[in-house]
């Protein structure tokens, strides 16, 4: 008994200390609020989640009918499902902007925490992918064949692994399947990474726009960030809740509401927004096996960062040219989202060619901008 009690006490001391009276710098801007809100945005599509699993049917024969009948005849499945949706799009939202933050402030200089946030962005990835061909659609069901075959581009082994996953040789009931086990566990693994996530970084503490590390400018977490963090939350819900109401579709591909038919190809077959830049950067490589080595780089190149600059400073609040550099990285990836949702003909090609260069150009010059510009502060 009293070893229960002296747990229960320790837990409570250790939950205190990590949330409430954890030492937070006291410059943290609005920026550092997307943390909290991303771990809101995945309680809520896990909740929401687990309520649409109930009345989901995971068969190739009755999963679209299942989707419109959540929509139509369960009592709220309606707003449960555009939530779900147009969560996972506020997830993005708020995941790039996350990392997007991370970069222009030198986070990446706590390399445990963000080597597991990396790692977190690409199941996440993995997530919504399987996710999107859930409803059984026409762009769900084209989306999910075209993606797969990119195993087919590994040598030797290719084939046989997308027959593996499919579990056939094309897509059927057994991938559908598969898909949605595999939709429904990974949530629960990106919790648990989550919560490393969260422990290494209070191992280190928060980084702050100035970069300087100082242990007398810090106050408590609760009530000063606690506050504003739930301010963010509210606003960031109220725009989200928004959309669900009065713009449910905006963000959703008109071909999806087509029961997918394995004989008809649509004209454009392109993934959710949030992919297209990475789609962009597939297609703009003519060889198949590079172009899906390009795609896995666009991501896992972050991974290089804390190990290629080496600056003396976090933030680039003094490296003029190295915010200029950012904000190109920036305007790269916006503009081949865009270019994903044209066709694959002049001059988008080319174009997507040059931006795919000028996006893994900032990991190849940042590291020698920095370099540079210690030497001209000595």
């Amino acid at each position: 008994m009293k070893k229960s009690i002296f747990k229960k006490e320790q837990t409570m001391k250790m939950i205190k200390n990590s949330m409430v009276d954890l030492p937070t710098p006291v410059n943290l801007s609005l920026w550092w609020n997307l943390g909290v809100m991303l771990g809101v945005c995945l309680m809520m599509q896990t909740m929401s989640g687990i309520l649409l699993a109930m009345h989901y049917s995971a068969n190739i024969d009755i999963a679209f009918n299942s989707i419109d009948h959540i929509t139509r005849n369960v009592n709220k499945g309606w707003m449960l499902r555009y939530l779900h949706s147009n969560g996972a799009s506020m997830f993005f939202i708020c995941m790039y902007l996350h990392v997007g933050r991370a970069i222009y402030y030198g986070s990446y200089k706590y390399t445990k925490t963000w080597t597991m946030g990396v790692m977190l962005m690409l199941m996440t990835m993995a997530t919504a992918f399987m996710g999107y061909v859930l409803p059984w659609g026409q762009m769900s069901f084209w989306g999910a064949t075209v993606i797969t075959n990119l195993m087919s581009a590994i040598p030797y082994l290719g084939t046989s692994m997308v027959n593996w996953m499919w579990g056939g040789f094309s897509i059927n009931n057994a991938t559908l399947t598969r898909f949605f086990t595999i939709h429904f566990i990974l949530p629960f693994m990106i919790m648990m990474m989550s919560m490393l996530h969260l422990m290494f970084l209070h191992s280190t503490g928060s980084n702050n726009p100035i970069g300087l590390k100082s242990e007398i400018d810090k106050i408590p977490f609760h009530p000063f960030f606690s506050i504003k963090d739930m301010m963010f939350i509210i606003m960031a819900l109220t725009m989200m809740m928004s959309m669900s109401l009065m713009e449910p579709y905006k963000l959703s591909d008109p071909d999806n509401f087509i029961m997918a038919n394995p004989m008809i190809t649509p004209i454009h077959i392109q993934p959710e927004w949030y992919f297209l830049f990475a789609y962009t950067i597939l297609r703009s490589i003519p060889n198949k096996l590079g172009g899906v080595s390009a795609l896995l780089m666009s991501i896992l190149i972050l991974l290089t960062l804390p190990m290629s600059i080496k600056s003396k400073f976090k933030g680039k609040e003094f490296y003029p040219v190295s915010q200029i550099n950012f904000w190109w990285l920036t305007t790269s990836m916006m503009l081949l989202t865009w270019l994903g949702m044209k066709p694959v003909e002049q001059p988008f090609i080319s174009l997507g060619e040059k931006l795919t260069i000028s996006y893994f150009m900032y990991f190849i010059t940042e590291p020698m901008i920095s370099k540079m510009w210690d030497k001209t502060l000595k």
